[in-house]
């Protein structure tokens, strides 16, 4: 799969893409994450999944490149996903721990598990959501520890303007 920002809802031209593993899910974040750091953004990636493992959209960090604070990862892959009827079930992969924001829009609106690429760069929510029934899976992967620890150490500024640290 290119490292495309989806969009909302299946057309007879888009026939829905199913994962069926975690490490597949979390290809998907990644690629995202790929692509805004080839966008000069910050290379944090996001995938709302079905509880089937349809795609239903994913997106990556534009605070950078739209200039929007609230544009994370799993904002804009939740956007990107339109609206749905429930979250129940739903699952949220995301290449880096979910921020404080990121973990009030997966307990708003009850999405049912959240897969987490890498908690060791930087951990928000995600004990508070486990803490309120939500499913939390830690991979802590590598690949994307080293891409964010090489991003931290290269945008020490730009990086703790993103996690609201002066």
């Amino acid at each position: 799969m290119s490292a495309v920002s989806s969009t909302p809802g299946d057309t007879p031209d888009s026939p829905a893409e199913f994962y069926e593993t975690d490490a597949q899910k979390l290809a998907v974040a990644t690629a995202e994450a790929l692509l805004g750091a080839a966008e000069g953004g910050i290379p944090i990636g996001a995938a709302l999944f079905s509880a089937d493992g349809r795609l239903l959209g994913s997106g990556h960090n534009r605070r950078v490149q739209d200039h929007d604070a609230s544009m994370h990862a799993e904002t804009n892959a939740f956007r990107n996903a339109g609206r749905q009827q429930s979250y129940r079930g739903t699952v949220m992969v995301t290449t880096l721990s979910p921020c404080w924001y990121c973990s009030g829009l997966v307990r708003q609106f009850g999405i049912s598990r959240v897969i987490v690429g890498d908690d060791l760069t930087f951990r928000g929510g995600q004990e508070w959501l486990a803490e309120n029934g939500v499913d939390i899976t830690v991979v802590n992967n590598e690949a994307l520890i080293a891409m964010m620890g090489e991003f931290v150490e290269l945008n020490p500024r730009l990086w703790n303007e993103d996690i609201g640290t002066d």
